[in-house]
């Protein structure tokens, strides 16, 4: 473990850059989730199958070949990023399928009787979705949601492919410049651990706070 000792700064400068990564990047794919997921449970039959043709493809893709088709493919069309933000837009654009069937789920458990009574009161569907039934929805599915997140942790190594710095990358620099392959690997597993047993018990807090009583 002394590889671990002698390179702490780097695991933790790692540790701190996956950190920002995966909330960055899953803030956004919230918010894509949830749009998608009022496409999918519009009234509306072209939004529909918008949601339904967006999560299918991206879903469906390996996340290593989105982020490379992205990165390698749009400067061809113009479209420059750095590494940090094509990793962050694809890894929100992947994570928000995910994010989007999980929040639909949650809108399909609340009670049919919720809605009527909101459209019986004249409200809009936009204003049925965002007032009535999202926020009882959000709260029974906050444990799917945390599970998302660590997945999105976790799957932030893949990003490494296409230079960004995290602590995959930490990892790799620190196994090239000591030339050890089982210290630097085991003290990258333990940093992911560090990072995604206190995120699940976090969640479970959460989710006790929120649980609507029944």
């Amino acid at each position: 473990m002394n590889v671990v000792l002698d390179n702490l700064d780097q695991f933790l400068n790692g540790m701190q850059q996956t950190v920002v990564l995966t909330v960055l990047s899953f803030a956004i794919a919230f918010l894509i989730g949830v749009v998608v997921a009022g496409f999918r449970v519009s009234p509306v039959p072209p939004l529909r199958a918008l949601g339904t043709v967006y999560v299918t493809l991206i879903r469906n893709t390996p996340l290593a070949v989105l982020l490379l088709l992205f990165y390698v493919g749009f400067p061809k069309i113009g479209i420059l990023l750095s590494p940090f933000s094509s990793g962050i837009i694809m890894l929100s654009a992947y994570t928000g399928t995910f994010v989007a069937e999980t929040v639909r789920a949650g809108v399909n458990s609340v009670a049919v009787g919720q809605a009527e009574a909101a459209r019986a009161l004249g409200m809009s569907f936009p204003q049925v979705l965002t007032v009535v039934i999202l926020p009882q929805a959000l709260r029974t599915v906050v444990q799917p949601l945390g599970s998302i997140f660590s997945a999105l942790l976790r799957n932030s190594a893949v990003v490494t492919i296409i230079g960004v710095s995290n602590l995959t990358k930490i990892v790799q620099s620190v196994q090239a410049d000591t030339a050890t392959n089982v210290p630097a690997y085991v003290g990258g597993a333990l940093a992911y651990l560090l990072l995604t047993i206190p995120t699940g018990q976090a969640i479970g807090v959460i989710e006790r706070r929120v649980a609507i009583r029944r």
